[in-house]
């Protein structure tokens, strides 16, 4: 059929810009751990006060 097209307002889009730039000042200052390391350690790992805004960030890039 048809696609469906979204309107995403500005503010929106202004706040998925600030939570994207957030993420990358946040893996400037805590970089993402390696896979190899990750493999290893199965533990919980713990995230920073801006883990939900990470999160939204991670979904929106998908």
């Amino acid at each position: 059929m048809g696609e469906v097209i979204r309107f995403v307002s500005k503010s929106e889009r202004e706040r998925i810009r600030l939570i994207r730039e957030a993420r990358a000042i946040y893996d400037s200052v805590f970089p993402p751990a390696d896979p190899v390391s990750e493999q290893r350690d199965k533990g919980p790992q713990l995230m920073g006060p801006v883990a939900p805004m990470l999160n939204a960030a991670k979904l929106s890039r998908d």
